[in-house]
């Protein structure tokens, strides 16, 4: 294994180099470009550093997980996320980008006030950092399949050296490395595939060999469309595709872009290149699935997660399986300086400047962000080292998100008539029906009666019952109490044009 370490440590100082030199691209030390580069990174950039940030080791880890053990019907996150991207460009990237914000919670701090406003940091903060945990949690899997390196000691390298440069360049730093990482995740996954599938006859007969083996999942939608099935897994494509809108790593880059048209036009060449990245993972996944591992004296994965690293040490040459880990290293550590930056830049702007130090320079904003980075990436790693799954970890990230961000940013942006009251409502409602439902992968228990079938699992869309439920709340209980009709200017196309 000499080989194939020297590979991943020269990758890693390779990353390490680009992130710490492009530091030096930073202008003036200011909030603006803190926040958002100055709002001067390129559309091609851009792109790319949308993309990177979105196609993480979770993706194609979870991606080939989903493939593997429960079919093509149920590996969701690709062209949700796409079509999550393609949305936000669609709906929520100009009007942010007009209005001149820093963070996403800028506008709910204008409207409703920086106390209130910053509660909705809490749901953002912890998705970020479950996603956080679940990509590193993958290369830490990933790691241990391949080298026999320690999964505590892989995911603590790696996101120390993360973090180091992310600390030091800001922004800059995530752009220029993403584009570096991006290039290594997708060449090679690409270089993995044919060599995979060298041990099988034909493309057709491993496609062949999947549909026997999921009948009823081998395809996007499952068969049986219109059964009680289709409310969970339709649950969980709304989750994914709404619940994909509001996290700060997107919109942070929405906001870095030089115009509100330039954001538009990365989310959605984002989107086509997010649902493109899957297709190796996923064919990676099919592999693996329809593989005779016991026919050729080989132990299959131990585990629906491990299928990825253990198709890329069992079934291609060592050099390509390097490849394969270079590939999955790079696309996690381009989402966790994203993720962790994200979390600490809404800290560091809305929380510390907006309520305790409104008085403090640009200096002391970045010297917080700094230490928040340091502080989200252990916690992060703390998470990551109890995971057991990483799709588990993926959907839960996007739970919290789904359930109490996305109606709220909606109703923020698009509602004339709104109230602190019906906010708070809102947001304890989503949270109670949410909740209520429990997690059973968590040991959770149900403490709402919903709907469930004759196994008791439960088949009722609850998470998006709860995500509507609070929207409608907060518009409800506005009208009803405190309701006031804000003058603020994305409310009104000629006012956000001129703060455009």
């Amino acid at each position: 294994m000499i080989g194939p370490l020297l590979g991943v440590i020269c990758f890693y100082l390779v990353i390490f180099f680009i992130g710490w030199r492009a530091g030096r691209n930073r202008g003036e030390e200011s909030v603006s470009e803190l926040l958002t580069a100055g709002r001067r990174i390129p559309l091609w950039i851009g792109v790319l550093t949308m993309t990177a940030t979105w196609v993480d080791g979770g993706y194609l880890n979870g991606t080939a997980e989903a493939v593997y053990g429960r079919g093509i019907a149920w590996a969701q996150a690709p062209w949700g996320f796409g079509l999550s991207l393609a949305l936000g460009g669609a709906f929520f990237a100009r009007v942010m980008h007009q209005n001149g914000f820093q963070t996403m919670l800028d506008p709910f701090q204008q409207r409703y006030g920086e106390r209130l406003g910053a509660v909705m940091y809490l749901p953002a903060a912890t998705g970020e950092l479950l996603w956080t945990s679940g990509i590193l949690a993958a290369l830490g899997t990933t790691f241990a399949v391949l080298l026999g390196v320690d999964v505590r000691l892989a995911i603590l390298i790696s996101a120390g050296m993360t973090v180091t440069y992310t600390s030091r360049g800001g922004l800059w730093s995530i752009a220029y490395t993403d584009v570096a990482q991006l290039i290594m995740a997708c060449s090679g996954m690409l270089i993995c595939v044919p060599f995979v599938f060298a041990h099988f006859g034909s493309l057709g007969e491993v496609w062949s060999a999947y549909q026997l083996k999921f009948p009823h999942t081998h395809t996007l939608l499952p068969d049986g469309f219109w059964g009680r099935e289709v409310w969970g897994w339709g649950d969980s494509m709304l989750l994914l595709i709404l619940g994909g809108i509001p996290w700060h790593c997107y919109f942070q880059r929405v906001l870095s872009s030089p115009t509100p048209r330039v954001a538009q036009r990365l989310s959605w060449a984002a989107a086509v290149l997010c649902i493109l990245m899957a297709l190796p993972p996923a064919a990676l996944g099919m592999a693996g699935a329809v593989f005779d591992w016991q026919g050729h004296g080989m132990k299959p994965p131990q585990g629906d997660f491990l299928i990825l690293p253990t198709v890329l040490r069992d079934l291609a040459p060592q050099w390509v399986g390097t490849l394969g880990l270079c590939a999955v290293a790079g696309a996690i550590m381009s989402s966790v300086d994203a993720s962790i930056y994200s979390a600490a830049s809404m800290f560091s702007w809305n929380i510390m400047h907006k309520i305790f130090r409104p008085e403090g320079s640009a200096a002391d904003i970045t010297r917080t962000n700094r230490r928040m980075v340091l502080l989200l990436g252990g916690v992060a790693i703390v998470i990551a080292v109890q995971v057991k799954s990483i799709y588990l970890l993926w959907f839960l990230s996007a739970d919290l998100v789904y359930v109490l961000l996305f109606p709220q940013l909606l109703i923020v942006l698009y509602a004339r008539k709104i109230s602190r009251e019906g906010v708070i409502a809102g947001l304890l409602v989503g949270a109670a029906l949410r909740l209520g439902g429990g997690e059973a992968q968590l040991g959770i228990p149900s403490l709402i009666p919903y709907p469930a079938g004759p196994d008791g699992s439960s088949w009722f869309p609850f998470k998006s019952f709860a995500m509507v439920c609070g929207g409608l709340t907060t518009l409800v209980v506005s009208r009803l109490w405190g309701s006031r009709r804000d003058d603020v200017p994305w409310l009104h196309p000629a006012k956000a044009a001129d703060a455009g």
